[in-house]
């Protein structure tokens, strides 16, 4: 019996200890992994990297607008991110007259940087372990929302302990599917203004045909600066405000990347399910994610048609076009690689160890039915989750399933209220009508609502879909097309004109019948509907889900243990590493790419693989500057074996001496279960050279003062 426990142990499924993989935490990179990243080549002490009391690594990486990554890099808060993290901003800040997105923009100085709405940076202050303090507060007999309900009074207080009187923004997470727990204190920096970007057709050269996919030739990165008052604390925007002062700021290096040289990135990664059991990677496969591609593909290929009739138009549906694109290819690419590398079968036999481990009678009692709870969870929301991925899918691409029950909501309480509430609430209303309706255009909503309905109530078939959606449907065939322009035509949701009319004079009755906020109203109600069963199932499931986690680790005491990711700073670590050779890159080594393989994809006025014709001439007469690399050719992006997924966009990579190297922005689709499941062989980071970078900046554009500012390693 002894031989087989110990066999059972060994055997179960754990998260593999090789250095290249891993989303680690700051705080206990002295304990697990700084002597792997010293042997691999990293020359600072652990203390360098992530401090309290001194400037460290830590205090030049910030969260960029909740969703990316970004580092500074100069003494005067200059920020560098991705392109495709700014494109938002850019975006905004653009006209079809002065088109930065397209035509590119760099400021000549401090008063010609740009001011979006909102775009915000968050610096990460420290972190600390509140596991034994929240787990103490628990007890066995709870139910999951008694032990959920603990959890959050108990972290409210933790968050209010540390805020230091509103300074700080302090989050308590759970890590370990609710095993452990860490708070997190943080400073926003909400002043912050586009300083530069290069032209759409470098910073998303190659589109989303090359999405994803290696050998990579895009210049993806942007370039912002930080503000804040005199004295270096947050500020709302203001003329007066100033560069920020960073703590610590990365030094650039020009010295560039062989294969096998250390590099390391730091940044916010947003979510991998590393745990995530069989059944869940089953019904993504074969449920959820075929339903998220078919719906993005369908609002994709709707919104086109006229972005490609205007700029106005393209400029104003840029943003979401994109957003969408990029997560249409990535579930895509994540239902092929999950397919061809079997990691369903792969999880199930690790699964199917621990079942006989947690099923001996020292461990029966506590993690018997952990299995059998979860297989029983996925196979009664399989057909579920293919439903809420239609109309999520819907949500997402079609403004007005969610955009009337929005406002509607502030329309009832406005039309109820008496006539002295309604002059206060007016002034907000109508602020978010104008705000909301400001790029809208009609026929790309049309038409993408009511292909959207169409797809859902014809496809979302195993699942109840929304009652009103139903009745709808059954009445003209789930042809769609006439219902949504009658209900445009009539609906006070059917311009600004109109809301503006509603407000002068409000009417709950007509309020009430308006069809496209009966519709609205409808897909929300059903979006966050719940039933008791699934709510006893979700409970069931999560209890079951923590059990697991915790009996594996339980099982392998030894082993070194990285958390999902969930939006807090991490720190990876692996090489510049090759994938084999592949006919489609001039390069010497499959490890970088040139702007030799950029010019060679070349297509005149091809929507994804135009170039300016200054970028042309200029490589024709090899004018790289002191960019070039030490062997001739002018570099363009290159390959780590780092751990990222999204969020990790616009990360650092940063060399032994923590002197940056580059900017991650895309992982290759052959590794896309890397969310789930580590490929040790196949994982890479794809990442912009900042060689190429700076060239761009200097060189191509102009803006050798933006160079100057930064400290640069030669």
């Amino acid at each position: 019996m002894k031989k087989l426990i110990l066999f059972l142990t060994m055997s179960l499924m754990v998260l593999p200890v090789r250095a290249d993989e891993g989303m680690w935490f700051l705080m206990f990179i002295e304990r697990l992994n700084h002597r792997d990243m010293q042997k691999m080549g990293l020359q600072l002490t652990s203390e360098e990297i992530y401090s309290i009391n001194n400037h460290s690594l830590k205090d030049a990486i910030v969260q960029f607008n909740g969703g990316c990554t970004a580092e500074i890099i100069s003494k005067d808060g200059l920020v560098l991110t991705n392109h495709h993290c700014g494109y938002d901003a850019i975006a905004e800040l653009s006209t079809p007259e002065a088109n930065y997105l397209k035509n590119g923009f760099w400021a000549a100085n401090r008063a010609g940087e740009l001011k979006p709405k909102e775009l915000s940076v968050r610096f990460f202050v420290r972190m600390d372990d509140v596991t034994k303090r929240i787990l103490g507060k628990l007890t066995p007999g709870m139910t999951e929302a008694e032990r959920e309900k603990a959890v959050q009074q108990e972290s409210a207080l933790i968050e209010k302990e540390n805020n230091e009187g509103g300074k700080y923004v302090v989050s308590v997470r759970s890590f370990f599917q609710g095993n452990e727990y860490y708070y997190f204190v943080y400073q926003d920096y909400k002043d912050v203004r586009l300083v530069g970007t290069p032209p759409e057709s470098i910073g998303k050269f190659g589109g989303d045909t090359d999405n994803w996919e290696w050998p990579r030739h895009t210049g993806d990165f942007s370039m912002f600066r930080v503000y804040a008052n005199p004295d270096g604390s947050p500020a709302e925007y203001s003329v007066n405000n100033v560069p920020l002062k960073p703590k610590h700021y990365l030094p650039v290096s020009l010295k560039g990347v062989q294969e096998n040289d250390f590099a390391m990135i730091l940044g916010y990664p947003g979510r991998t399910n590393r745990w995530m059991p069989a059944g869940g990677i089953e019904q993504n496969v074969k449920f959820a994610y075929p339903a998220w591609v078919e719906s993005s593909k369908l609002g994709m290929d709707k919104m086109k048609v006229h972005m490609d009739k205007s700029d106005e138009v393209r400029l104003h549906y840029a943003s979401q076009y994109a957003s969408v694109a990029n997560y249409w290819k990535n579930r895509q690419g994540m239902i092929d690689a999950l397919t061809k590398h079997k990691t369903a079968a792969e999880k199930k036999m690790a699964e199917d160890k621990f079942n006989k481990w947690a099923n001996m009678p020292a461990n029966k009692d506590k993690y018997g039915t952990v299995i059998a709870t979860l297989n029983n969870f996925y196979s009664k929301t399989n057909e579920k989750a293919r439903h809420d991925n239609y109309l999520v899918g819907m949500l997402r691409t079609a403004t007005f399933a969610a955009l009337p029950y929005s406002l509607g909501r502030g329309l009832e309480a406005y039309t109820n209220a008496n006539e002295a509430a309604r002059a206060q609430m007016l002034p907000d209303l109508q602020a978010g009508i104008d705000e909301s309706y400001a790029t809208l255009y009609m026929p790309i909503e049309k038409d993408v609502l009511a292909a959207q309905l169409n797809l859902y109530a014809t496809k979302a078939v195993g699942y109840p879909i929304a009652p009103y959606v139903k009745e709808l449907g059954d009445k003209n065939g789930n042809n769609f097309t006439a219902y949504v322009n009658d209900a445009f035509n009539s609906s006070i949701f059917g311009s600004k004109e109109k809301l503006a009319a509603f407000l002068q004079n409000p009417n709950a009755e007509v309020l009430k019948k308006d069809e496209l906020y009966k519709l609205s109203s409808d897909l929300l109600t059903k979006y966050r509907a719940k039933s008791d069963e699934q709510t006893k199932l979700d409970a069931d499931y999560s209890k079951a889900f923590r059990l697991l986690v915790e009996g594996m680790r339980e099982a392998n005491p030894t082993a070194k243990y990285y958390p999902d990711a969930n939006s807090t700073l991490r720190l990876t670590y692996g090489k510049v590493r090759s994938l084999p050779k592949d006919k489609r890159n001039d390069a010497k080594v499959n490890y970088y790419t040139t702007m030799q393989g950029e010019v060679a994809k070349y297509k005149p006025n091809d929507e994804e693989f135009d170039l300016p014709k200054k970028l042309i001439d200029m490589y024709n007469k090899k004018d790289f500057g002191q960019y070039a690399d030490k062997k001739g050719y002018m570099p363009v992006n290159f390959l780590t074996d780092n751990d990222i997924t999204g969020g990790n966009s616009g990360s650092p990579v940063l060399n032994g001496k923590g002197e940056l190297i580059g900017v991650a922005f895309d992982g290759n689709i052959e590794a896309m279960a890397g969310d789930v499941i580590f490929d040790k062989d196949l994982q890479r980071t794809i990442n912009v050279d900042i060689r190429y970078v700076l060239w761009i900046i200097d060189k191509f554009s102009g803006a050798k003062h933006i160079v100057d500012e930064m400290t640069i390693v030669r």
